[in-house]
């Protein structure tokens, strides 16, 4: 199965909030990477590098099999 790379960034804001940013995907754990490290140096990630993760997906799969419920706080 071919696999792609994800690459995100979380930024904890609060205890209740988080900002997620979907920075790309890339064909290889190497290119993902490397844009991690280009990321790490502009302002606001160079803060927060801890923040960055890369998850290898399977392309054509379904990811999200559930369906889902919304919270109205």
């Amino acid at each position: 199965m071919e696999v792609v790379y994800v690459v995100q960034h979380v930024h904890i804001i609060n205890d209740d909030e988080e900002d997620v940013k979907m920075i790309g995907v890339y064909a290889t754990k190497q290119l993902a990477q490397e844009a991690v490290e280009r990321l790490c140096k502009q302002p606001g990630f160079c803060e927060t590098t801890d923040g960055f993760y890369i998850d290898p997906y399977d392309i054509n799969k379904d990811h999200w099999t559930e369906g889902f419920v919304t919270d109205y706080r």
